[in-house]
């Protein structure tokens, strides 16, 4: 996989962001990829997901990977409850199945617990009168769209997406992407990098259920306590060629000595 490129002299170059790399991954397994920033991490898993042509080689799949992150989607001018409605149907979900999952999805995302939000937001506006009742999933399902989730006044739920926090927003993503249907293959980047350590126990349980279903997850994460609390193996990517593929622990601990000795890595 390579990009074109000004070369600063009037012409172009091309740059090599993924080359030569050759892997097998197997139903069950979470696979970490690590290396340094523009080591092509983003790329491959772009490649995975069918989003990123490849110039040569083929890449083979059974089942449709899914790259975490609905970005695309969402809107900030819309709330986080529209936003849930309108990923759910980027990702190919009909408005029934994603009323039946709408509660599962804003409980795994933790909103609603008020955790990690943006003091930038200011205060939650004050009811107008009583507080309604929640509607529940029947209520929710009945008519699609209409009538829509009602968030209560001054959840986060109810505010435009531009006003949450990165980490906010990110576990959002993670909670449509993660929740909303069940994966072959599911590709996350950098996502369990936000929340608390409620929110990360939690995706780890989803992957490990998503493991059990014979799924196979795919993580990016510079934060390698996450590789190695989450995958049982690793590639190391560095300047876009794979430079080591094995048990997470070791990789994780190869890739961390070269970082802080600057050892030349190892090659495959």
């Amino acid at each position: 996989m390579a990009y074109t490129v000004p070369d600063g002299l009037g012409g172009n170059r091309r740059v090599h962001a993924v080359k030569g790399v050759c892997f097998v991954a197997r139903r069950g397994e979470a696979i970490g990829l690590i290396g340094s920033n523009g080591s092509g991490k983003s790329t491959l898993l772009k490649a995975i997901a069918g989003l990123q042509p490849v110039e040569s080689g083929t890449i083979h799949t059974q089942g449709r990977p899914a790259l975490l992150g609905v970005d695309a989607a969402l809107m900030g001018d819309l709330s986080g409850e529209r936003n849930v409605i309108l990923g759910g149907l980027a990702m190919g979900m009909t408005r029934s199945e994603i009323m039946a999952r709408y509660d599962d999805i804003v409980a795994f995302s933790g909103l609603e617990e008020g955790l990690d939000e943006d003091p930038a937001a200011g205060p939650a506006a004050p009811p107008a009168g009583p507080a309604a009742p929640p509607a529940g999933p029947a209520a929710r399902r009945r008519g699609g769209l209409s009538p829509r989730p009602s968030a209560a006044p001054g959840s986060p739920l109810s505010r435009p997406l531009r006003t949450y926090s990165s980490g906010m927003s990110a576990r959002l993503r993670f909670a449509i992407s993660a929740t909303a249907r069940s994966h072959d293959v599911l590709l996350i980047d950098e996502a369990l990098a936000t929340g608390d350590a409620r929110f990360r126990r939690r995706s780890r349980r989803r992957i490990d259920e998503l493991r059990a279903a014979a799924g196979t997850v795919f993580l990016v994460a510079h934060a390698h306590a996450a590789i190695r609390e989450t995958c049982d193996r690793a590639l190391w990517l560095e300047a876009g060629t794979l430079r080591m593929d094995g048990p997470a622990d070791e990789v994780v601990a190869a890739y961390e000595e070269f970082t802080r000795t600057g050892a030349t890595p190892p090659s495959m």
